[in-house]
């Protein structure tokens, strides 16, 4: 799960990640307004918003995916 948010003031932006469904999530990364509101408009892509702003999670992520892959592949003998 990934969001965008302002400050109180409305001045400075924050982008923010949950991987895993750990609660409190990854440390949140200050963002330009108006990547925010491309972000919120959908005009980005989310995996190509977490891998800018979140680089080392999604590496983790991608390898756990192909692990993944690799075990089910052996399990199938393909």
């Amino acid at each position: 799960m990934v969001s965008v948010y302002p400050d109180r003031a409305g001045v400075r932006w924050w982008t923010k990640a949950w991987f895993n469904g750990k609660e409190d999530g990854e440390p949140s990364v200050e963002i330009e307004e108006r990547m925010a509101v491309q972000f919120i408009h959908r005009q980005v892509d989310k995996d190509a918003w977490l891998e800018e702003h979140y680089p080392k999670q999604m590496e983790i992520y991608h390898n756990a995916i192909e692990q993944t892959k690799e075990q089910i592949l052996q399990q199938y003998n393909i």
